[in-house]
């Protein structure tokens, strides 16, 4: 897509949580992969068509409404061991920079707060489209990835293994897809 194309989506929008995901994978035991969501969130873009670096990203995360599909595993993610979520309900995202990398790829850098505690986090972002939906919304659609170290905000919970290693791996893999709607 070309800037003159991006020039006519600028503005401002509102993140679609029905049409959005929030999910991200840890290893499990050494073997295996498990993915998980956040249900509930909210977020606003700015996006800057003539100059990308412009455009800013907000979201804020329900931290209680995590889901593995499991809700023993669940709970105890939501307990004192993972995201104390009584303490801290919130899980936010401030951009700080964007850049346009080129063809349909962009990369947004920000400060991730979990616990609390606030670092930075860089997510590659693909442009999926944009497009106006039946009922007259003008919709945008990203795709990213990031991965982020957990004990770097203090998630440091875990168990040994009699074979060796540990029960939840330090890296997790984060995974967005979302679509926003241009505000009116």
């Amino acid at each position: 897509m070309t800037n003159t194309d991006l020039t006519a989506l600028t503005g401002d929008y509102t993140i679609d949580p029905s049409h959005s995901t929030i999910g991200f994978t840890v290893r499990h035991a050494m073997v295996t992969n498990v993915k998980g969501k956040f249900d509930e969130f909210s977020g606003s873009l700015h996006l800057d068509g003539s100059d990308p670096s412009a455009s800013t990203a907000s979201i804020d995360v329900k931290m209680d409404s995590i889901d593995t599909g499991a809700p023993d595993r669940d709970g105890h993610l939501k307990s004192a061991d993972f995201f104390k979520t009584d303490e801290f309900p919130t899980m936010t995202f401030r951009s700080t920079k964007a850049e346009a990398l080129g063809d349909e790829d962009y990369r947004i850098t920000g400060d991730l707060t979990i616990l609390g505690t606030t670092k930075p986090l860089t997510i590659d972002l693909e442009f999926n489209g944009a497009a106006k939906d039946p009922f007259g919304n003008e919709r945008v659609g990203f795709e990213g990835k990031a991965e982020i170290k957990r004990s770097e905000w203090g998630l440091t919970w875990n168990a040994a293994l009699e074979t060796g290693g540990v029960l939840v791996s330090d890296k997790i893999k984060l995974h967005f897809d979302i679509s926003a709607i241009k505000n009116a």
